[in-house]
C-alpha cells in the first residue's frame, strides 16, 4: 500500500512492502515501529531508538513529536490522494491557521509577535512539557494574526496558542 505523507510542508511516498519493509521516497527502509500506547509508539530505525507521539487533529491532519520537535502534516492513501488533487484539495494553504498545544505544558517563550510575517518551519512557540522543551513551528507562509497565550502561562492540550493567517489577499 502506497501513501502520500506530508510533514511540515515536505513530502514523502511511503509504500508498505509485503516483507513489512517500507520504501520511503523509493528508499528501502528497515523500521521496527510498536505501539506503546494511545498516542505513544516507538520506533526503530537504523539501530536507533526513538519514541514518538502522533496525535490526529481536525480534517485528517495529524501531529508528530520527535526528540522535542513538532511536525504537522497529513497521510492520504493514493486514492485519496488522487481524490483531493482532483478537487484542488492540495492547494496551497490558505486562510487562517491554528497552533494548538499538542500536550499539557509551560509556555517558555514566543519569539514572534503579532503582525509579524513567519514562513514554513519556523518557530512561533516554545513549550515546555516533561521538562522537554518542544519548538512548536509555523505549518506555512503567513502572518501572526492573533497570540492566546504568554511566556509563563501553563496550557492544556489542544489549547489555542496562537493564529496564522495567509498573507495572501
Amino acid at each position: 500500500m502506497k501513501y502520500v505523507t506530508t510533514l511540515n510542508g515536505k513530502q514523502f511516498e511511503i509504500e508498505i512492502q509485503r516483507d513489512g519493509s517500507l520504501l520511503v521516497n523509493g528508499e528501502q527502509r528497515e523500521v521496527d515501529f510498536r505501539a506503546m500506547g494511545p498516542s505513544l509508539y516507538s520506533i526503530l530505525m537504523e539501530n536507533l531508538s526513538h519514541e514518538l507521539v502522533i496525535e490526529e487533529r481536525d480534517e485528517g491532519d495529524i501531529e508528530v513529536q520527535l526528540r522535542g520537535r513538532l511536525y504537522t502534516g497529513k497521510v492520504l492513501d493514493e486514492r485519496a490522494q488522487l481524490m483531493a488533487q482532483r478537487s484542488g484539495g492540495m492547494m496551497p494553504d490558505s486562510g487562517e491557521a491554528t497552533i494548538k498545544s499538542p500536550m499539557p505544558g509551560l509556555v517558555v517563550a514566543i519569539p514572534v509577535e503579532v503582525g509579524q510575517a513567519v514562513t514554513a518551519g519556523q518557530t512561533v512557540v516554545i513549550l515546555e512539557s516533561m521538562k522537554m522543551q518542544n519548538e512548536l513551528k509555523s505549518p506555512r507562509d503567513g502572518v501572526i494574526q492573533s497570540i492566546a497565550v504568554q511566556a509563563g502561562q501553563s496550557v492544556e492540550q489542544n489549547k489555542p496558542l496562537l493564529v496564522i493567517a495567509s498573507n495572501e489577499v
